[in-house]
Parts: structure tokens; sequence; C-alpha cells
């Protein structure tokens, strides 16, 4: 029987965690200087930027971590806002319109998988994910995407939707 997703079970999988200055994003309703993306992907650039570019490879599993800056319990009890990812969308870098969602399938979204977003304690850091495997018939090349952002306001019940103006990116290596 052929793999779903030839290379998934034998590669490493990568991380993308993004850092949120919760109170600079919700005063100004922008990401811009307010957005730090990491990864341990290696040859990838712009560490610590909201530009970052992941190398990866087909098959890969690609996981996409985001928490405030700020994670501690405060005095009073009370927990800071958090931020949830609520997509990641390709862009149509092809045409060179990089705000055109791409027509072409990148990844699988893997759903819920792990240990998610489970209620904070004291003991486990909490935070929100989204997952997925660049497909195997995904041509090597740069991939560049948006992150849509759900942000809890402080005092508020209404959730604060946020893209990422700048856009990160995967580089697809040959495998």
């Amino acid at each position: 029987m052929e793999k779903q997703n030839p290379g998934q079970l034998n590669s490493v999988q990568l991380n993308i965690v993004t850092l949120i200055n919760m109170e600079r994003a919700t005063d100004t309703g922008s990401l811009s200087d307010a957005m730090y993306m990491m990864d341990n992907s290696i040859g990838g650039k712009g560490q610590g930027t909201p530009s970052l570019e992941t190398v990866c490879k087909q098959g890969q599993v690609i996981n996409w971590i985001v928490r405030p800056i700020d994670m501690e319990k405060r005095l009073d009890g009370t927990w800071p806002p958090m931020p949830k990812i609520n997509n990641i969308v390709f862009l149509d870098t092809e045409l060179g319109d990089e705000e055109d969602v791409a027509e072409r399938r990148i990844f699988n979204e893997l759903k819920i998988y792990g240990m998610p977003d489970r209620v904070r304690d004291k003991y486990t850091p909490v935070y929100y994910y989204w997952a997925g495997t660049v497909m195997s018939t995904a041509k090597p090349g740069l991939y560049r995407y948006r992150v849509v952002l759900e942000l809890e306001q402080e005092g508020k019940k209404e959730r604060l939707y946020l893209n990422t103006s700048i856009h990160p990116s995967i580089r697809i290596i040959p495998t």
C-alpha cells in the first residue's frame, strides 16, 4: 500500500515559535513591532523577526507555536491575554501578488494532536499551535504565508483578529 505522505515518518519535526507582545499588538491593532519568530531549521534566515524563512523538506511536519511574551500568572491570580493561531494561509508568490491565496496546496493541516492547549496550571506551559505536513508533491522553492491570529484583549470579551503584514516563508529544499 502506498503511503499518503512519503517521507513524513522519518523526518524531524520543525517548530516555528512566535512570540507576541500582546499589549503592543492590541493597543495598535497591528502585529508590526509586536511579533518575533524563530525556528529550529538548519539554514533558515530572519531569526527573531516577522520575516522568518524556515528551511524544510517535502513530507516534513511543521508546528507553528504562538505564545505571549508575558505568560506568568499575575499577583491578582489572573492570566495575561493569550494569542491563538486561526490559520496559516499560503500566498500566490508565483504571480508576484503576495496578497492572493495560493491555488495549489502546499500543506496538509494536521488536527490537534499530542498535548494541546490545556487548562492553565502552575506546572504546565500553555500555548496554541497549528500544525501541518509539507505535501510530498510540493515543488522545491520559496513559499510565503500569512499568519491569522486571534488575540484576547485585556478586560474585553471581543477578540482582535490580525494578519501578518510582513510575510514569513518556508523554503522547501529538494530531498
